[in-house]
Order: structure tokens, then C-alpha cells, then sequence
């Protein structure tokens, strides 16, 4: 851990995060949540540039 740079409590961070999220990686939920915000991202942008085209107007 030294070696790298890597504080020991960062590494433990980092293993409880994988062992809670274990399960949804493979069970297909990731990637339906990723879907999911990807079609939120593309609202939200549609939604940015309706407004920009109201406020210019």
C-alpha cells in the first residue's frame, strides 16, 4: 500500500463499496439503473436547450 500511495483506509472504502455492490453487478440492475440515467442525462439536455432557445428568444 505504500508502495502505491494508496492509504489503507481508502483501500477498505473501497472493498466495502465492492462487497455491497456485488449483487447488482450481476444481476443485470447496473445496467438498467445506467440506462435509466442515460435517458435522464438526455431529458435534462433536451429540457437545457428548449430553455436556452426560450430565454434567446
Amino acid at each position: 500500500m505504500a508502495r502505491h500511495g494508496v492509504h489503507q483506509t481508502l483501500i477498505n472504502t473501497w472493498k466495502r463499496q465492492a462487497m455491497e455492490n456485488m449483487a447488482e453487478v450481476f444481476d443485470g440492475k447496473a445496467e438498467a439503473a445506467a440506462v435509466d440515467r442515460e435517458a435522464e442525462i438526455a431529458r435534462l439536455h433536451a429540457k437545457i436547450g428548449e430553455l436556452v432557445v426560450e430565454r434567446d428568444f
